[in-house]
């Protein structure tokens, strides 16, 4: 008598993994629109760009408009476009100010952006027109719950 027939063990449709969260560093606050603000040492200057979540669902970013150093912004205006393989997307200021700086590098590498969003990446510096405002911002947990993450 032969033995029964096992049936083979066929793997997982699915990976058992949990996919990578998102880079959320503390000491930044965020907007729901996916921008990050860093605090500067003084003066009221903080530096802006997109966060890691933003350029992940992205994909590929190949061109970055930004606006010229000296321009006034509202909070909410948009500054510039961000040009993705995927998308373009407006890119918002999330406090009033004025444009210090922008990130001259991203013409020549707009891919920053995707390696090292909160340091090469960033895209303009800001000088606040009230301090204060930051305070309306997203917290780095509260920016985690956004992203459902």
């Amino acid at each position: 008598m032969t033995p029964p027939r096992v049936p083979p063990i066929l793997p997982r449709a699915t990976p058992d993994f949990e996919a990578p969260l998102s880079n959320v560093p503390d000491g930044l606050v965020y907007t729901p629109e996916h921008e990050y603000v860093a605090r500067g040492d003084g003066a009221g200057v903080v530096r802006i760009g997109i966060t890691d979540y933003a350029q992940g669902e992205l994909g590929d970013v190949v061109f970055v408009s930004l606006p010229k150093p000296g321009q006034r912004l509202d909070a909410h205006q948009s500054f510039g476009t961000i040009e993705a393989v995927k998308a373009v997307s407006e890119l918002y200021s999330p406090v009033a100010g004025e444009v210090v700086e922008v990130n001259g590098a991203l013409d020549a590498d707009p891919a920053a952006v995707n390696r090292d969003p909160y340091g090469e990446g960033w895209m303009i510096t800001l000088r606040v027109s009230d301090p204060a405002s930051l305070e309306a911002l997203l917290s780095p947990a509260d920016y985690r719950k956004h992203i459902g993450e």
